[in-house]
């Protein structure tokens, strides 16, 4: 999941009663749109403002209609579904599959409900399945001792939590499994169509992109998106280096001869390959200033995200931004430790230097 924009700026004039948005906060949503001949893409809302929506894709085949990923199980997002779909012909109930490009809710999370009405097989990686269980735990949950690790005020982890949990990202109580797992070089049963999965992790330690090679539509997920650079999680044991692997997996997708690409979010785009550049570029940035902060003694997360480039200054971000940068610098620092340029003792707070300090 991209970053939700769902903090205030410093100038709001007041505060708004928690859980109530502006009138006209959301965006109209844009059109059920014919991608190419027996291919469509479905726009379904999500509960923030930014991105706004998902983009589902569904092909079209003479046993009924797949999907590549699901939405954010709302009411809002199965009748914007069920009219897409009613657009074009089919209904929910005809479904046959769901491939879904990792495991975030706004991907997964009516991937349930679809079954449900449906029957239809639901895929996922099984290095996605096996995270499945955070998400019925509910990040906020897990936020004082990522913020503790990094350093925070502890008056700010008390803020983030309490957005947290009055936002999108409370325990969900209800999350459905895959019956079908789908590794890299897998192709998902699509009658008439010939999908590859390719693995891309980093966002998430599953995540999959698929290329259609008829068309040469690269449906990338939130691996490639056109104006977003998606962030990684905190790295754990299991996954040391989420932002390294983010990385490398990118640089799997140059050479690829994409006629155009299909993301989750924002729009369809052409380019893939500077797109993947200018990518490659924010991250090599990030790292840089993560390296200068250390050089200029900073060491621990919370004194590290200050010297970073984000979309707002880093003392002005809140909610999910702020939790996102927090993530986003461990992956930094976590990079940096991988190719032996920097050290850590661990702690509350955890502090960093460099390797040869």
């Amino acid at each position: 999941m991209t970053t939700p924009d769902i903090g205030r700026r410093p100038s709001a004039p007041a505060q708004r009663p928690a859980g109530t948005r502006p009138v006209g906060w959301r965006r109209p949503l844009p059109p059920v749109e014919q991608v190419r001949p027996g291919l469509w893409s479905i726009p379904l809302p999500l509960p923030w403002a930014k991105p706004a929506h998902v983009s589902v894709y569904v092909f079209e085949t003479a046993d009924g209609p797949y999907l590549i990923d699901a939405g954010w199980d709302s009411d809002d997002a199965y009748t914007a579904l069920e009219t897409g779909l009613d657009t074009i012909g089919t209904s929910v109930t005809e479904v046959q599959g769901v491939v879904v490009t990792h495991a975030h809710l706004d991907h997964f999370g009516m991937a349930g409900r679809i079954r449900e009405a449906s029957g239809a097989w639901v895929s996922l990686h099984p290095l996605d399945n096996a995270i499945m269980s955070q998400f019925e735990n509910g990040f906020a949950t897990r936020i004082p001792g990522l913020m503790a690790r990094a350093g925070a005020p502890a008056e700010v982890t008390e803020q983030l939590v309490e957005q947290l949990v009055k936002g999108t990202q409370a325990a969900v109580r209800r999350i459905p499994r895959p019956d079908v797992l789908i590794e890299d070089g897998g192709r998902p049963d699509i009658p008439g169509w010939d999908l590859r999965a390719l693995w891309t992790p980093g966002h998430s330690p599953g995540h999959l992109c698929f290329w259609e090679p008829v068309n040469r539509l690269l449906l990338s997920g939130d691996h490639v998106l056109p104006s977003t650079v998606v962030g990684t999680p905190e790295p754990d044991e299991s996954h040391p280096d989420p932002l390294g692997d983010h990385l490398r997996a990118l640089a799997r997708l140059r050479g690829l001869d994409a006629a155009e690409v299909l993301p989750a979010h924002e729009h369809r785009f052409t380019g893939l390959e500077a797109r993947l550049a200018e990518i490659d570029a924010v991250h090599q940035g990030r790292l840089a200033e993560v390296l200068a902060g250390l050089r200029a003694g900073a060491s621990t997360v919370w004194e590290l995200a200050d010297h970073v480039t984000w979309h707002r200054p880093f003392r002005n971000l809140r909610g999910v931004a702020l939790q996102n940068a927090v993530t986003d610098t461990f992956g930094c620092l976590a990079a940096l430790v991988a190719t032996g340029t920097a050290r850590v003792d661990d702690g509350a707070p955890a502090r960093w230097r460099l390797a040869d300090s």
